[in-house]
């Protein structure tokens, strides 16, 4: 049990570390978040002061016009709560990563609720609901909270909400078993059989592939031995190869030869496991893309505005991070490129999405349409001159009344990095 008690992961170093790499990846990013709402927050995290970034939050949410409305309390939250991961407040980090689960929780409820109309509506407009990446990395986070407070029973049962049967992962994975399909996937299948072709400029989407957190599993791995618990330590390793064979789509590197040196410690020697961060995920931008509609009787009408989600990158690609114990140097491994894994579970929802926003943007069209068209019969004389003017003023209050809905978490990191070394006792 002394053994046991001796493998854990680097405490203190580990944030150093992290917090370097944060300041020192976003550098080239500064001149662009300079001009966005979240410029005072975006500053703070270039510069690695996370305790300034939490004040530029609460000062942001006292303005007439809060950084986070209520509508997007999910993603204050979270935010808040990876800042204060960062910067070592452990239990304020709890505190809000655990609020933001429970208002998941109860969006999720309230969309199995939810009528035809809730499904149209435009999804800007409803309180933002969160994605599965970021209910997914909630429990990750906040597993490392409780283990850096002392608190392993906290910690596990963190992961065991990702990683046991019927965990987030195993639902997730049902979820999606047939590849991400919907209805919305449906409608477009059945739309390219009439001849119906998206544009290609349009964001296609694709079917999900993702069934597992090599990260979450090795983290569970880790704790169940600082546990003791070394059968289900055991299980939680070869999840960790499982999920790299059953999700190429993201685990395109090679599995970490620390996994395999975490789970073999040579007799009477202890090991040291590190863990870093590098990088900022990807964040939502609105994207504008046109489609070809022919039908319509107005030809101002005829090409019609969807603006769509769209993922842009803020890492500039691998890192490299070396730790150094009592003179010997080893580098850390990429064990999850946590922006692709956002990137894959968001295509699960991209049809969907797609489809709702094309079929709001149709009914708008079509009654501008009709409405252009009426107009133009009643303006006598001037009836091209009426019919012109009503198509036009319709195609802009239609595109001014669309929006992507772009909210999200800000402040994840980009890719999970693991490595270690075995050190005599003591």
């Amino acid at each position: 049990m002394e053994r046991v008690r001796e493998r854990k992961l680097l405490s203190k170093p580990v944030r150093t570390v992290r917090t370097g790499l944060l300041a020192g990846g976003l550098g080239l990013l500064i001149l662009f978040w300079a001009t966005n709402a979240y410029r005072g927050v975006d500053l703070a995290v270039h510069e690695g002061n996370f305790e300034a970034g939490i004040e530029a939050i609460a000062t942001a949410q006292e303005a007439k016009k809060p950084l986070y409305p209520e509508s997007n309390a999910i993603s204050l939250y979270l935010d808040r709560g990876m800042l204060n991961h960062y910067e070592g407040n452990y239990a304020e980090s709890s505190g809000d990563l655990e609020e933001a689960e429970r208002l998941i929780e109860d969006a999720y409820t309230k969309s199995i609720s939810a009528g035809v109309a809730s499904y149209i509506a435009n999804d800007k407009a409803k309180d933002y609901a969160g994605e599965d990446f970021e209910d997914i990395y909630i429990n990750v986070f906040n597993a490392l909270n409780y283990y850096k407070q002392g608190k392993l029973d906290g910690a596990l049962v963190e992961i065991r909400k990702l990683i046991l049967s019927s965990g987030k992962l195993d639902m997730l994975s049902r979820k999606y078993e047939d590849g991400g399909k919907s209805a919305g996937d449906w409608v477009l299948e059945q739309l390219g059989k009439i001849g119906f072709r998206l544009n290609e400029s349009l964001p296609q989407g694709a079917p999900m592939a993702y069934s597992g957190s090599a990260l979450g599993q090795y983290l569970g791995a880790l704790f169940f031995l600082a546990d003791g618990n070394n059968d289900s330590a055991r299980i939680a390793f070869d999840a960790v190869r499982e999920a790299f064979v059953a999700n190429p789509n993201i685990y395109k590197h090679p599995v970490p030869k620390a996994v395999e040196e975490a789970r073999n410690v040579p007799e009477g020697m202890a090991r040291l496991n590190v863990i870093a961060f590098a990088g900022l995920s990807p964040i939502k931008e609105e994207g504008e893309f046109t489609q070809s509609w022919a039908f319509m009787q107005n030809p101002e009408l005829r090409a019609p505005i969807f603006k769509l989600p769209v993922f842009r990158d803020r890492d500039s690609g691998e890192h490299r991070v070396s730790v150094t114990v009592n003179g010997e140097t080893f580098e850390l491994e990429l064990i999850e490129d946590m922006g692709t894994v956002a990137k894959e579970t968001y295509n699960a929802k991209f049809a969907n999405l797609f489809f709702k926003t094309y079929i709001r943007v149709l009914l708008k069209y079509a009654a501008a349409d009709i409405a252009a068209t009426q107009a133009g019969q009643r303006g006598g004389n001037f009836g091209a001159i009426a019919r012109l003017a009503a198509a036009n003023a319709a195609r802009i209050a239609v595109n001014a009344s669309e929006g992507a809905d772009i909210r999200m978490g800000r402040y994840l990191p980009n890719k999970a990095y693991v490595g270690g070394i075995n050190l005599e006792p003591g």
